[in-house]
């Protein structure tokens, strides 16, 4: 099992993208594949999750952990297959699927694809007070950084790391996630300017 790849995204698709790792292409089936094209040819951390069948493997790749975790916690219920999980997870407000889930909201649940009334129940007897204030399975989130930019995600952990609070990073999170192509080391810099003004 994978638990994550770092490589080279290469290519986008409506419903997949491909990170070339040491020279092999993985096909990677994501909830929005065009969220990551800010991305494209550079280095990537996507968290993955490998569904082994009779006639196919196939890989699902997350943005971070809390996304990967949710995925989880959706296949494990009746009648939610791995594309029904991307579907939700692209369509959903997380936050606000996961307090659909808590409130039993059958008619907030059943506006998902492929998502009845008997799934959408399903959902709420095998999720309902499953996840915490802080999102999935005790995991913000945003906790991971964004889109799987290796190198912000590694300044924003060294940040958090000297004693910045995630509050303050999060504040200057999208900010930096607009300056693309930056090492780790500029990141950094370019977070204590921001912090600074």
């Amino acid at each position: 099992m994978f638990e994550y790849l770092n490589g080279k995204l290469v290519k986008i698709s409506p419903t997949n993208i491909v990170i070339d790792v040491a020279g092999i292409g993985y096909l990677i089936s994501v909830a929005n594949p065009y969220a990551w094209s800010a991305l494209m040819n550079t280095e990537v951390k996507i968290y993955v999750h490998q569904v082994i069948r009779e006639d196919a493997h196939s890989l699902y790749g997350f943005v971070n952990e809390a996304e990967k975790a949710l995925f989880l916690r959706l296949i494990s219920v009746s009648g939610i297959g791995p594309k029904s999980a991307l579907a939700i997870i692209a369509a959903a407000d997380n936050e606000g699927l996961i307090t659909a889930i808590d409130n039993s909201d059958i008619k907030y649940l059943t506006k998902f694809p492929g998502v009845g009334k008997k799934t959408a129940m399903q959902m709420v007897l095998d999720l309902a007070g499953k996840f915490d204030a802080t999102g999935t399975v005790g995991i913000s989130l945003l906790e991971a950084g964004p889109a799987g930019n290796l190198a912000l995600e590694e300044a924003i952990e060294a940040l958090q790391a000297l004693g910045y609070k995630a509050t303050e990073l999060k504040k200057i999170e999208k900010k930096l996630a607009q300056e693309t192509g930056l090492t780790s080391e500029e990141y950094i810099k370019s977070a204590l300017k921001l912090m600074m003004k």
